[in-house]
């Protein structure tokens, strides 16, 4: 987002805010609502680190509890976490039951006719992944080798059609399964997430690398459609926190990388 940009939502914002002149249908709570309230229900899978997970403690953490509680104390309000799943939250979503999501939420064509994303705040990268003295540059360098995924999953829908003549690809029921074929030996490399790259490399360090990206899924937060009002605050907290650094700072604690440069949602 531009400096013009920003400042115009603020301004817009602002005095929208002070005018009362904005108004929003059943399912589109506004700003001043939530604050009214003074808490912001924000829904969060909890099973899926680092960005989400229960802690020691039994609270919620992880980089999108990080990012929303910047969020709440933004607004100046309470921060709820209302743990949902894959599957219900988006219905927890539009039932009202969560005010937004910061749920590992990834932009898709589909998920877009029925909810509003923000700008994106992460992404989860699919890669290649294998030892460090494995040269494979490239997807062609596949060819003669062999490579685990995890049957049925992301990395095997992004591998298998693209992979050149010559690459075996073995297929594990499970990442843990994939992970292990990897740590044994009993493939050259594995297609997987910057999630698990992570794992691994607290397992191993220094024995494995990515040796180049096939797809990537920008996490955006979710709004109920027609919630212009909070998209547009959610957009301006987004550009704030990325141009002090902070969103790259929470970036960098929870997955050891820095954060990656994004592209307009659907491009």
């Amino acid at each position: 987002m531009t400096m013009s940009r920003r400042n115009t939502l603020k301004l817009g914002l602002a005095a929208a805010l002070a005018s009362g002149l904005l108004t929003t249908q059943a399912t589109a709570q506004s700003v001043s609502e939530i604050q009214s309230a003074g808490t912001i229900n924000v829904g969060m899978l909890v099973d899926f680190p680092p960005l989400g997970f229960i802690d020691a403690d039994n609270k919620p953490a992880g980089y999108d509890a990080d990012l929303a509680q910047l969020l709440a104390d933004k607004m100046g309000v309470e921060l709820n976490i209302v743990p949902v799943t894959g599957p219900n939250r988006i219905p927890y979503l539009l039932s009202g039951q969560a005010d937004l999501l910061i749920s590992s939420l990834a932009y898709t064509a589909e998920r877009a006719e029925k909810v509003d994303f923000s700008d994106p705040y992460a992404a989860v990268r699919i890669g290649i992944f294998g030892g460090v003295d494995l040269d494979m540059p490239t997807i062609d360098d596949l060819a003669g080798h062999t490579v685990g995924v995890t049957r049925a999953s992301g990395q095997d829908a992004t591998l298998t059609p693209i992979a050149p003549e010559g690459t075996e690809i073995r297929r594990f029921d499970d990442d843990v399964s994939a992970v292990q074929a990897l740590l044994s030996g009993q493939v050259e490399a594995i297609g997987v997430s910057n999630i698990g790259m992570k794992q691994i490399r607290e397992i191993a360090p220094g024995k494995y690398e990515e040796k180049f990206e096939m797809n990537r899924f920008q996490l955006a937060v979710g709004t109920r459609p027609g919630a212009t009002e909070i998209m547009d605050y959610v957009n301006v907290f987004l550009d704030e926190i990325a141009e002090s650094g902070q969103l790259n700072e929470l970036h960098e604690k929870w997955f050891d990388e820095p954060l990656p440069e994004f592209k307009p949602h659907g491009s």
